[in-house]
């Protein structure tokens, strides 16, 4: 995926393990395979019963955990983090697991999404007395469940999620248990598995697959899970809403092997492609897609067309993060880094180029660009998302309003600002019943704000 180059970034993803004797190793995996959501920065908190250690860092997880740091981390439970910083939300003291101490006993905190009230309740606590860390919203929650007066750990934790609004994934280890949260409309992925006698909780289902963990369940929105030696107890914090998962998980964010509220990612970008292919064909010799996340939809482009699917574009796969800045130059530079077109596949055809969103425009004009240069006769552009129009709230670090070109150009500018022969966007409808949603439900079982502008909850941004 070329998301960090686009400006389109997942916030981070989440991984914990009860009742393992190997916890921060099988850990550390699932963190490498759940990379794809953040590579800035990750960490470990485990938990031996009696006392918590964590380590973190800067950096990728085979970076941050070199050395021999992995071994330093013994315990039978754990909680994992990897992230990518949003402007203004780097630093070594936002990477996560966030460890509180306290005299009561300590909490480890990780968190995938965007609390939209966090700045409001953070002034509030602030002229109550909290002093913070650090910029984190996560932080945010960890003074609530401190100031609420409820008698267990368990209660002071439900009272502070009633405080939170937008999305959330929570999990919180202390000495001796392991807490899950979902948010009330379930914008982030969220599966429980099983391994042995432990219980497994990760961002997303491929994580199970790499540490030999069988599939459990999703987590429910609103939904507060409790794991002990006791065994797994479940209840609810908030009545569950209209779910409303984020559809750039289908897009692009998610791995394809992954399952993300029961659809398989493949699936469904084959799926995306299928119908794109319906509503937007076009004469040409070949088809392909943009390396990783869009392979998925040109190959179902592809099969309904009846045009062949070539590799057209190739990845490198060992350029630095140095290389991702987020200056314009060096962002239109990172593309040639990324990408490389196959001359051979392209020289003297008529190519379809299928990719999954458009943000500002400036990746798509430089890969039209190069496939231009290495021969292409034509260049024709399918997207297999709607136009992104509004910014998120929600946790991914989308630009501004005004930096989206489909906010404020026409399709047609667009194609001209691209260089394309012919553009054309999957529309709303399409990407619902690609995807497999409800058409009669109010949400769709989806957040499509970024496309539409209707947003799930109040987003404290008017």
């Amino acid at each position: 995926m070329l998301a960090e180059i686009k400006g389109l970034n997942e916030e981070c993803g989440i991984f914990g393990i009860f009742s393992h004797k190997e916890a921060a190793q099988l850990t550390y995996y699932g963190l490498h395979s759940l990379q794809h959501r953040g590579q800035e920065g990750a960490g470990i908190v485990v938990a031996n019963g009696e006392t918590l250690k964590g380590h973190k860092g800067l950096g990728l997880v085979t970076e941050v955990f070199s050395d021999g740091a992995l071994q330093q981390l013994s315990g039978t439970a754990a909680i994992g983090h990897v992230r990518y910083a949003t402007a203004g939300g780097g630093g070594y003291e936002n990477v996560q697991p966030l460890l509180f101490r306290s005299q009561s006993g300590s909490i480890a905190l990780a968190h995938n999404g965007n609390l939209v009230n966090a700045a409001d309740l953070k002034l509030r606590l602030e002229q109550q007395g909290s002093i913070f860390q650090t910029t984190s919203d996560t932080e945010v929650f960890a003074h609530l469940i401190r100031r609420s007066m409820a008698p267990t750990l368990k209660e002071q934790i439900k009272v502070a999620l009633t405080y939170l609004e937008g999305a959330f994934a929570f999990l919180l280890l202390t000495e001796t248990e392991l807490y899950i949260a979902l948010d009330p409309q379930g914008f982030r992925p969220l599966s429980i598995g099983r391994l042995g006698d432990a219980y497994v909780v990760a961002s997303e289902t491929c994580a199970f697959d790499v540490v030999g963990a069988t599939y459990e369940r999703e987590v429910e929105p609103g939904e507060l899970i409790i794991i002990s030696k006791e065994g797994i107890y479940s209840e609810r914090y908030a009545e569950k809403r209209f779910r409303s998962i984020c559809s750039m998980e289908y897009i692009y964010f998610a791995r394809p092997d992954s399952n993300v509220d029961g659809i398989n990612i493949h699936t469904a970008r084959k799926n995306l492609g299928k119908r794109l292919a319906f509503e937007a064909p076009v004469e040409a010799d070949v088809v392909t897609g943009v390396p990783d996340s869009s392979i998925s939809v040109a190959i179902g482009y592809a099969e309904v067309t009846g045009i062949p699917y070539e590799l057209g574009l190739i990845k490198n796969r060992y350029v630095g993060r140095t290389f991702i800045q987020p200056s314009q130059s060096l962002r239109e530079q990172g593309v040639k880094m990324k990408l490389s077109p196959v001359r051979g596949v392209v020289a003297g055809k008529r190519v379809v180029m299928v990719d999954d969103s458009i943000v500002r425009g400036t990746t798509s004009k430089r890969i039209v660009n190069m496939l231009r240069e290495a021969g292409a006769k034509e260049v024709h552009v399918r997207i297999s998302s709607p136009p992104i129009t509004h910014p998120c709230f929600y946790g991914i670090d989308t630009p501004t309003k005004e930096e989206l070109i489909a906010a404020t150009h026409s399709v047609e500018e667009i194609r001209q600002m691209i260089g394309a022969d012919s553009l054309a966007f999957l529309s709303e409808e399409g990407l619902l019943e690609a995807i497999g949603r409800p058409k009669d439900s109010k949400w769709h079982g989806q957040c499509m704000a970024c496309f539409t502008g209707t947003y799930p909850t109040k987003t404290y941004h008017e």
